[in-house]
């Protein structure tokens, strides 16, 4: 009897132990302290198998958005959330791979003009894209206001798409960075955002995970945007940049302005459209079609496309004006995300329109989520 009631003090003081190294990563970042790379693993490892329950790491969360993390720290975040699940090797294409970011904002849809316009200059584009956070939709969200669109891909998937059309928007899928898909849903709900470092190391996660070398950063501020003044911009585009150079990645960072919507249009399906608009010859609002014209070029810079900006300008500036071939990307990526075959005929007609407002009211071309 004794010997069991000692067993069970050994198992309670056990579990106790565990439960205390399990807490005393947020104790340490609510007293100033800096984690371990070790420690950094333990923690992004255990959350990302449901060892660590959502509480704790909201407790973490909460203390890294009002203490910070060093630059070290939030290097070890990056690297352990990216090697959560599969790093992909992209070197058996031959070619580079150019990705771009927007830290997101009203009215941004840029991912879905941009992408096509570099892939017609014959830049191959591969870009995982994430869903709203805060108050504004991600590019996925945007893209399934099309009915029958298949977001999430395997990693086969990617590489092939990549292979055939030169162009992938892929949702977050389990197979990369699983870690920053949990983390990015639980900052979500729980009022941890607008954190400089859980941002950065977001992003690059996903980014190295998906095997871009070139990568361009679209840094929003303004009221519109996470980041409210210059200086946080600024301090998010170095940590990024910084990220990216200890990764081996060619990586520049654009502040833009947020303080009013991007283009038009708000909202998932409406900004849809609006991104089409610019792909049918320049069509859509002139601040947005200058604002992707520029993000544009400076792809094509960092991918080696063009010598000087100048000239990545007037290469992304012709291809614009391409309808055809811009509209051929556009329903290349289409097909091969599963949008079934009567809603893509229908998609293809209302593509090359002259005009969006054609198609009667009763065909569901796009539904509003």
């Amino acid at each position: 009897m004794a010997k069991n009631h000692i067993e069970k003090l050994l198992f309670i003081q056990k579990d106790k132990v565990i439960r205390h190294a399990r807490f005393r990563h947020h104790l340490q970042k609510r007293d100033r302290l800096e984690l371990s790379k070790d420690e950094i693993t333990f923690l992004i490892d255990g959350y990302t198998r449901d060892e660590i329950p959502d509480y704790q790491m909201a407790a973490w969360a909460m203390a890294v958005l009002l203490n910070g993390m060093t630059h070290e720290e939030t290097a070890h975040l990056t690297n352990t959330m990216a090697n959560s699940g599969d790093v992909l090797n992209l070197a058996e294409l031959n070619s580079i791979i150019v990705d771009k970011h927007s830290t997101g904002g009203v009215g941004d849809k840029t991912t879905l003009s941009i992408a096509p316009m570099v892939a017609a200059c014959g830049l191959a584009v591969g870009k995982m894209s994430g869903r709203g956070l805060g108050y504004s939709g991600g590019t996925i969200d945007k893209l399934e206001s099309i009915p029958g669109y298949r977001a999430e891909l395997s990693t086969e998937e990617f590489i092939s798409q990549l292979k055939d059309i030169g162009i992938v928007l892929a949702g977050q899928s389990l197979d990369l960075a699983p870690a920053d898909g949990k983390l990015y849903a639980l900052r979500d709900v729980t009022g941890t955002v607008p954190s400089i470092p859980l941002i950065a190391s977001s992003i690059m996660s996903k980014k190295i995970a998906a095997g871009a070398e070139a990568i361009v950063l679209d840094v929003k501020v303004g009221e519109g945007a996470f980041m409210k003044t210059f200086e946080d911009a600024r301090e998010l585009a170095k940590v990024m940049v910084n990220i990216g150079k200890l990764s081996n990645r060619r990586v520049i960072a654009l502040l833009s302005p947020m303080d009013q919507p991007l283009g038009m249009a708000v909202g998932n399906a409406l900004e849809l459209k609006e991104a089409v608009l610019t792909l049918r010859g320049g069509k859509g609002p002139e601040d947005y079609h200058e604002h992707c014209l520029n993000i544009a070029s400076y792809m094509l810079l960092l991918g080696k496309k063009a010598n000087s900006l100048e000239e990545a300008r007037i290469m992304a500036q012709k291809k614009a004006l391409t309808m055809e071939l811009l509209l051929k990307n556009f329903v290349s990526l289409l097909l091969h995300k599963v949008v079934t075959l009567p809603v893509l005929i229908i998609l293809i007609c209302w593509l090359k329109q002259k005009t969006f407002w054609r198609l009667p009211r009763k065909v569901p071309v796009i539904s509003q989520k």
